[in-house]
């Protein structure tokens, strides 16, 4: 077996780890769909690499409002690599203590948000603490994690504690221990990491179960569509109208803060 059909066949074991998941997955498309039909949003984040799930889920082709995507750059930016934003600082931002806290000081929360968190390791401080906040706010957290790779690494954390220690219900992207999938002959460390498959995999799978529960509910969601299946006008249509409705979802999330 060649390399890149080892890396195929451990991405196939990927999906049938997700799919073992569909009930945990119909739980989370249950707390977000709630939370949309309620006039909320649905957070997401993730660090580092992480953030990759965050934008899969909005906004892009084939995906709706109701999602608050919250990525800082000084945590994400890996372009530069090294020197000025590099990703040296990245990582060592990733776990200050107390950034979380100052990251959600931006919005005014409420108990009928919830949340979606991801972090492979589940061991850094910040992806960390954004849950532990929303659960001090009542808000129900969602974890995506790499369950082996997080059962062997050590938290980051002052608690000691992980990811799924602050998250109501967890899923597991089903990538092994260090992420990398497939050894190469003639190296001692393997390549090509498999938790973004399966993140992706997850985040998608949660997405069509939501749209599935906004329409049953009679408010079926105003998707991002391509014109070579809608035709330009009513993709042009789609968009802005999915546009207009994230800006005025995420404008209550302004409106009362710092009022009390």
């Amino acid at each position: 077996m060649s390399p890149s059909q080892d890396y195929i066949a451990k991405c196939r074991g990927l999906a049938d780890t997700v799919d073992a998941q569909i009930d945990a997955i119909q739980q989370a498309a249950e707390w977000f769909a709630g939370s949309i039909l309620a006039g909320r949003m649905v957070h997401l984040f993730g660090s580092g690499h992480s953030r990759i799930m965050v934008e899969e889920m909005w906004p892009r082709y084939g995906s709706f409002a109701g999602f608050n995507p919250i990525v800082e750059l000084s945590l994400t930016f890996h372009n530069q690599v090294v020197g000025a934003n590099g990703q040296r600082q990245a990582m060592f931002l990733e776990n200050t203590h107390g950034l979380a806290k100052r990251i959600l000081r931006n919005y005014d929360l409420s108990e009928t948000d919830s949340a979606l968190v991801i972090s492979s390791s589940g061991c850094n401080v910040v992806p960390i603490e954004v849950a532990q906040a929303f659960q001090q706010r009542s808000i129900r957290v969602v974890a995506i994690i790499s369950r082996e790779h997080s059962e062997a690494s050590g938290s980051r954390h002052e608690s000691g504690k992980k990811l799924q220690e602050f998250a109501d219900l967890v899923l597991d992207t089903g990538a092994p221990v260090g992420d990398a999938m497939t050894p190469i002959n003639g190296m001692d460390t393997p390549v090509a990491p498999g938790s973004t498959v399966g993140g992706c995999m997850l985040v998608n799978a949660i997405k069509a179960e939501v749209a599935d529960r906004l329409a049953k509910a009679e408010h079926p969601p105003k998707v991002l569509t391509a014109g070579a299946i809608v035709g330009n006008e009513r993709a042009t249509e789609l968009f802005e109208a999915a546009y207009d409705e994230h800006a005025r979802r995420l404008a209550k999330l302004y409106e009362n803060l710092g009022a009390d």
